[in-house]
């Protein structure tokens, strides 16, 4: 397993084709995908598609969405990252946690880890962010990395605030 980003409480790694039952653990909570406009990962086939056509395509750029786990047990508890999204020729900084370790500060440390790195190391520029008008915690976090307003839109079917950091 290789660490790509660590932090005083967590490290991130590539997900592998192994992980597959962790999307389906992740997504199978409606609270956890409420404002991502996902669904519920369906079986291993389906993850397995996610990881391969999704996910691992962006590792080759050195980015992605990448598991993330407590350093004190290793236990996975979702995931951080960066993804390029070809059709608006953007880099989106995003991340999902299992519900019962949201309040403790991890999505705020592994986002700003992220961007550190994609920043510093990757040299990217107007990196955006986006959230569901009613997800006030994520929009929070959001703020809290120095992200500005940019617009509104919709994620999924939801009314959803863009950010950007520049």
């Amino acid at each position: 397993m290789i660490k790509t980003i660590e932090t005083p409480r967590l490290y991130l790694r590539e997900f592998t084709i192994e992980d597959a039952q962790l999307l389906i653990d992740l997504n199978s909570n409606p609270n956890v995908i409420r404002y991502t406009g996902d669904g519920p990962v369906k079986d291993l086939d389906e993850a397995k598609r996610i990881l391969n056509d999704i996910i691992f395509p962006q590792y080759k750029n050195k980015m992605g969405r990448w598991a993330v786990h407590l350093k004190s047990n290793d236990e996975f508890i979702g995931w951080c990252g960066l993804k390029f999204i070809a059709d608006d020729n953007e880099i989106d900084l995003g991340y999902r946690f299992f519900e019962n370790h949201w309040g403790k500060g991890y999505a705020s440390e592994s986002a700003k880890a992220v961007l550190d790195y994609g920043v510093n190391t990757l040299k990217l520029k107007n990196i955006i962010a986006r959230a569901a008008k009613d997800n006030p915690a994520s929009i929070a976090v959001i703020q809290k990395l120095g992200f500005v307003y940019l617009k509104d839109e919709y994620c999924g079917h939801d009314p959803a605030e863009v950010y950007h950091y520049t």
